[in-house]
């Protein structure tokens, strides 16, 4: 399973928001690869959830990729109970 963090810029919020993904996923007992990038890049990424914040992984919507929006960045508990249900 890959997990790609977006951000507009790619560096420094999406770089926080990787580390937090990484801490729910260690703490719901999961593993996956954990990247983070910026807006257009994602446009070419391949990965099974794309996730950040809800004005900017929204512009990724297609039809076909998994999108988890995040209203707090730094909540462990949101970024927990929104990717939970696409990890079963």
């Amino acid at each position: 399973m890959k997990i790609m963090v977006v951000c507009g810029n790619g560096l420094g919020s999406s770089f926080i928001m990787e580390i937090n993904v990484k801490k729910a996923l260690t703490e719901m007992g999961k593993t996956a690869e954990v990247g983070h990038t910026d807006l257009t890049s994602a446009r070419t990424e391949q990965a099974d959830i794309f996730i950040g914040a809800a004005d900017i992984v929204g512009q990724l919507e297609d039809g076909s990729r998994t999108i988890v929006t995040l209203e707090n960045m730094m909540s462990i508990s949101e970024i927990t109970s929104k990717l939970e249900p696409h990890l079963e």
